[in-house]
């Protein structure tokens, strides 16, 4: 099977995805949309996978490219002649797929594409409009960004709905010292981990405020801060006039395979965001045996039931996020059966290797809508 998987820069995720095409015996072809000069993820593409060099991938995308964007993706699918157009997120891969008339064409939502930008302007609300309408199935990863999609009229039965999770092998309890821990001379501390982007929509002030607050109740407190992003400055900033530098273990952008031993360093896991779909950092994190303390968002709220793998804070509210991580310190027993619940639920619900079929059958989904289905050239 042919698939075009048009995204807009390489990402882990999109890594992973391609990974998992490739090896499911698909013949994948990769274009990004742009280049920013941010290096996402450092991993070469899979061997298995053409990547497509057009113009539109040389720089950043801007809107008033898209006339010439269209005309050279149209090109392109009739060089390519896909069999299957995977497109996303949804107001930039997918509106041009749309437009340059690709079928049958999956629309993958990358969630705050949905559950946020689509409602910006009314420019943004037209365009998501236009996409979904073009769209034969819709990608998401969780009951909001159905639900969303529902709002521009796009029907729930051409949706398929799969979070993406995680690798349960990779992602998983430490069952020996935290040798991190050692190195940083926290084995006594409570280790909070917060590791979402320094953008306004993940929230990572209201987590420094909130740390601030609760390591004045709590000196045990320590933090590992990883990731950066355009609020690096204000970040550092607050992270100054509170003093707490020495408190804070500053990790930048973290590469893949170091991610777990991370997560096996922390005692409670926090984002603080105000917009998610299923977030694949919550799966690792509940993988990893970890209880978690995130924002009362949709998203989140269809992980965490409050009391057992973790709890919810209401959006921006630093000092609820505080007093909930002031609460974790002090009920270690209740800490103790969070861990064995959210490892539980991550192998009931967040295991990639289950959930990665879904794509599969949305694949199928779509050539059926088209009438293009024909299983001996598309087994899947």
């Amino acid at each position: 099977m042919r698939v075009l998987y048009f995204t807009r820069a390489y990402t882990p995720h999109d890594h992973r995805f391609l990974s998992a095409l490739a090896e499911s015996g698909q013949e994948v072809f990769y274009l990004p949309l742009e280049n920013d000069g941010k290096a996402l993820e450092d991993r070469p593409l899979p061997p298995q996978v053409e990547r497509l060099h057009w113009q539109g991938g040389s720089g950043r995308f801007r809107w008033r490219d898209v006339p010439a964007r269209v005309l050279e993706l149209r090109r392109i699918l009739r060089r390519v002649n896909p069999d299957v157009v995977h497109a996303g997120p949804v107001q930039t891969c997918a509106f041009l797929a749309a437009l340059a008339g690709a079928s049958p064409l999956v629309t993958m939502s990358w969630g705050s594409d949905l559950l946020k930008d689509a409602f910006s302007s009314g420019w943004m609300k037209w365009v998501t409009r236009f996409t979904l309408r073009a769209s034969h199935v819709l990608v998401g990863d969780c009951l909001a960004v159905r639900d969303a999609a529902a709002g521009f009229g796009f029907p729930a039965e051409q949706v398929v709905l799969f979070p993406w999770g995680v690798h349960l092998e990779r992602f998983h309890p430490l069952r020996e010292p935290s040798l991190l821990r050692e190195r940083l001379g926290w084995q006594d501390a409570f280790v909070v981990l917060s590791l979402r982007s320094w953008e306004p929509i993940y929230g990572v002030e209201t987590v420094v405020d909130a740390f601030a607050q609760a390591f004045e109740e709590e000196p045990r407190l320590r933090l590992i801060l990883l990731g950066q992003g355009s609020l690096a400055g204000r970040i550092q900033q607050r992270l100054h006039q509170r003093q707490l530098h020495e408190v804070v273990y500053l990790g930048g952008q973290v590469h893949q395979d170091d991610l777990p031993r991370f997560y096996q360093a922390a005692d409670l896991y926090v984002s603080a965001s105000h917009s998610d779909g299923s977030s694949v950092s919550l799966m690792e994190a509940l993988a990893s045996g970890l209880p978690v303390l995130v924002s009362d968002i949709p998203g989140n709220r269809e992980w965490v039931t409050p009391g057992e793998a973790g709890w919810l804070f209401p959006v921006e509210d630093a000092h609820a996020l505080a007093q909930g991580i002031l609460r974790a310190v002090r009920e270690p027993e209740t800490l103790k059966d969070m861990r064995i619940r959210a490892r539980c639920l991550a192998e009931e619900r967040a295991d990639w290797r289950k959930n990665f079929p879904k794509l599969l059958e949305a694949y199928r989904m779509a050539l059926r809508r088209t009438g293009k289905l024909v299983e001996e050239k598309h087994p899947l």
